[in-house]
């Protein structure tokens, strides 16, 4: 089978100019002298002085087959919203080589392909033009498209005067039931409330599986576990992992690039807290003690605070505080069930408090944590730092967790495994209780 696309040695350079050593700009006269002298320094194959070559991508290879769809994650400034660029033809490569088979519709950023001056139904019309559409199957998709974006108010409206949400709604309803071979798709989801966030990812299943190939960039880890069974990792330009998206993933957040599952402060004069207590470490760690940034939805996960003690007789309380990265609060944890330590005061010395949440209870996506120590008589926060530490949780999708075998979106912060009591006795229906056939027979 004929890849959708291959991407064989792909390279772009830049060249980044630097500000002038005498200060933040040239003068007028260095300037012109500059100008004047630039193509001087061309014919001797000189470079632009106060100038570095970079790279944004540096040998790129990886092929994508029809009806995948492939996550392409990494940090700021890792090269992926360049590959997109170039897939797009907005930018050509300085080396290597891309083959593309099939119709791309590509929405890269909001209002990509759009007229401001034009109103949103001269826009569908312009933009799928642009993708190659004939104004008949334009037309026979209209409505779907209106009614997708949720802009039937507006239609006749400029959308220079549209809302960034409703640019980025009407954006992906023409990119998406235009029915592209090839759909490129770069964080365009985050302009978007949550439910539109939902259709468009229930649109994107619908796409992939009718054989077309969707590419998706975003930062969204729980999003690209959901949609993308495969993923690629770019670091500083180059393709650093490429395969299943749960080790890719888990190669991204816990692997070279630092972690977020830890921190520590080795001076304790400057660790966060006061004169009676100051916090030395906290992580995520796993069964084996292992600290870990990627947590499977059905295994334990344990937060580890070390904190020193440096003023006896105060009742201290261990707590840390859960958010999603939607910024809601999920639980409020205090070690109260230790009898050793509740309501007694706690000598000078360092503490070692683990708090364990079981398997099977949070629900996939990042988990914000926050440590704290506190007394409540006199109530007073010793330490409290904000976002300390974070963990993704990721979801199975083999039947085995709370999901079952369901995958789609599954909204909620926690998701328990419930024990279900379920008792069977077996029935003979009566006859008149029965469903009948046209022929009136019993079934």
């Amino acid at each position: 089978m004929m890849p959708s696309i291959r991407i064989d040695n792909l390279g772009k350079k830049y060249r980044v100019d630097h500000i002038s050593p005498r200060g933040k700009y040239r003068t007028l006269v260095e300037t012109l002298s500059h100008a004047a002298g630039a193509p001087l320094r061309r014919l001797r194959g000189q470079a632009p002085a106060r100038s570095e070559e970079f790279w944004a991508l540096k040998d790129v290879s990886f092929e994508v087959q029809p009806g995948e769809v492939v996550g392409i994650i990494g940090r700021n400034g890792a090269g992926k919203s360049t590959l997109l660029k170039i897939l797009s033809q907005i930018t050509k490569p300085t080396i290597g080589r891309v083959e593309i088979n099939g119709r791309v519709a590509s929405l890269l950023e909001v209002g990509t392909g759009f007229h401001p001056e034009l109103t949103g139904r001269e826009n569908i019309y312009l933009n799928g033009a642009i993708l190659g559409m004939a104004r008949k199957e334009i037309a026979r998709k209209f409505d779907e498209i209106v009614a997708f974006a949720e802009v039937e108010r507006f239609l006749d409206t400029p959308v220079k005067r549209y809302s960034s949400g409703m640019y980025v709604r009407l954006a992906f309803a023409v990119a998406a039931h235009l029915e592209p071979e090839l759909l490129i798709l770069d964080e365009v989801l985050a302009v978007g409330d949550n439910n539109f966030q939902r259709k468009c990812l229930t649109k994107m299943e619908d796409v992939s599986s009718q054989g077309r190939t969707v590419l998706f960039v975003s930062h969204n880890m729980d999003t690209v576990m959901r949609l993308c069974p495969r993923v690629v990792l770019l670091q500083t330009g180059r393709t650093i992992a490429d395969g299943p998206a749960e080790n890719v993933i888990r190669s991204y957040l816990s692997g070279e690039q630092g972690t977020m599952a830890a921190r520590s402060w080795a001076d304790i004069t400057s660790a966060p807290g006061n004169e009676v207590a100051r916090l030395r470490s906290v992580r995520v760690r796993n069964e084996e003690g292992q600290t870990t940034e990627v947590v499977d939805i059905r295994r334990p996960v344990g937060i580890e605070m070390v904190f020193d003690v440096l003023e006896s007789g105060h009742v201290l309380l261990a707590n840390l505080h859960f958010q999603n990265d939607d910024g809601i609060i999920a639980f409020i944890v205090h070690d109260l069930n230790n009898p050793n330590w509740v309501r007694r005061p706690r000598p000078v010395g360092t503490y070692k408090s683990t708090m364990w949440i079981p398997g099977n209870f949070l629900a996939e996506g990042t988990m914000i944590v926050s440590p704290c120590v506190s007394t409540h008589k006199p109530e007073r926060v010793h330490f409290h730092v904000v976002d300390a530490i974070g963990f993704q949780v990721v979801d199975s999708h083999d039947g085995d967790s709370a999901r079952g075998d369901y995958v789609g979106h599954f909204p909620g912060i926690v998701r328990p495994l419930f024990t279900w009591d379920i008792e069977y006795h077996p029935k003979t229906l009566p006859a008149s209780n029965r469903f009948e056939n046209v022929n009136g027979s019993a079934s």
